[in-house]
Parts: structure tokens; C-alpha cells; sequence
């Protein structure tokens, strides 16, 4: 069970954080110019831990005084999954190449810190994505809880430096729509499959 719901928070996490967006957008940058990369990495990453465990350990404490309330974050997760899945298929049909050119500059450890704190913290689908949804999934997962938290917090880790580290390396291929739309098909089918996960084990009950 624990073992299981590791791998799944871990799934699920890199599943939501590696859609293209401004952060991931920024990352790759600093991660092509070589600056301040482990800094860029290292915030972005401690941001999610932060809120993925508020969402987690908060959605829990409620479950412990309300039982129902896990029926409705499995119901509420297939929702969020099967939505989010469209979103991806519906950006695969118009896929866009990362633009890095485009970013803002920022030289100074403090300006990108600033940043990334803004790219994460001032961006609304953040709290969708880690404290409401991650936190109900974590919840779904009952003593597993902690695990599924864990896995997720280990996703971001794994994704943002990974992504600042090798962006040398993938800035030429996400340069083409092409690897997105490949990127967001394969998005679209894990989120269904998830999303499917989630809401089984209402009917067999």
C-alpha cells in the first residue's frame, strides 16, 4: 500500500509539473544559460514541498473528522483528472514551442529568486495542482497519505533539476511544437488513467 501510493504520488506529480508553463518556461532558461541553475531548481522545488504538504496534511485532518469527505476528494479528483486531460489533448491540437528568447532577464541571485518565488507563488493553477488536488489525492489514499505526499515532493525534485540541469540538452527539441504535442497526448492518457484509478473505487464498493 505505502509502496503503492509512493509511486503513485510520484507519477501524478511529475504527470501535473511537466506541462509547459512559466515556470517550466523560466527553469529551461536558466538551466540553457547556465545561470544560477541549482538556486532556480532548488526554489521551485521547495515551493511545491511547502504546498503539497499544507494541502496534504491539512485535506487529511479533515478526512479523520469526516469520512464522506474521501468519497468526495476521489470524486472531486476524477473530475480535476478527466478536465485536465481534455486541456492537454486540446493543447496537443495547437501545440506551442517554448519561447526562452521571450523571458524576462534577471542576472542577480535575488532577482531570480524573486522570480521564481513570483512564477510559483503569484500563479493561481499552483494551488489547484498541489494543495487542492494533490492534497484531495493524498487524502483518497488513507494511510498512505504521507507516502503519496512523498512521491509528489520527490516528483518536483526529480523534474526541476532535471530540467535545469539538462536543459542544454532539450532546449533544441522543445524548440519544436511537434515535442510538446507528443508531450501533451502522453499527459492527456496518464491523467485518464489516474483520473479512472480514482473514481473505481466508488462503484465497487
Amino acid at each position: 500500500m505505502f509502496s503503492g501510493s509512493l509511486f503513485f504520488g510520484f507519477t501524478t506529480g511529475l504527470s501535473l509539473i511537466i506541462a509547459i508553463g512559466a515556470q517550466n518556461a523560466f527553469v529551461l532558461r536558466q538551466g540553457i544559460r547556465k545561470e544560477h541553475v541549482f538556486v532556480t531548481a532548488l526554489v521551485c522545488s521547495l515551493s511545491d514541498a511547502m504546498l503539497i504538504a499544507a494541502g496534504a496534511s491539512g485535506m487529511g485532518a479533515l478526512v479523520e473528522r469526516a469520512p464522506w469527505l474521501l468519497m468526495i476528494a476521489r470524486i472531486g479528483g476524477f473530475i480535476f483528472l478527466a478536465g485536465y486531460a481534455i486541456f492537454a489533448f486540446r493543447r496537443a491540437l495547437k501545440p506551442e514551442a517554448l519561447k526562452v528568447s521571450a523571458l524576462p532577464v534577471a542576472t542577480s541571485v535575488a532577482s531570480i529568486v524573486g522570480t521564481t518565488l513570483a512564477l510559483t507563488w503569484l500563479n493561481p493553477h499552483v494551488y489547484i495542482d498541489t494543495v487542492l488536488l494533490l492534497g484531495s489525492m493524498a487524502t483518497s489514499q488513507a494511510a498512505g497519505a504521507p507516502n503519496f505526499a512523498i512521491g509528489a515532493i520527490l516528483a518536483s525534485f526529480t523534474w526541476f533539476f532535471a530540467l535545469a540541469y539538462g536543459a542544454r540538452f532539450l532546449a533544441p527539441l522543445f524548440a519544436k511544437p511537434k515535442a510538446w504535442q507528443v508531450l501533451d497526448i502522453s499527459i492527456g492518457f496518464v491523467m485518464l488513467i489516474f483520473a479512472s484509478m480514482l473514481i473505481l473505487p466508488v462503484f465497487t464498493k
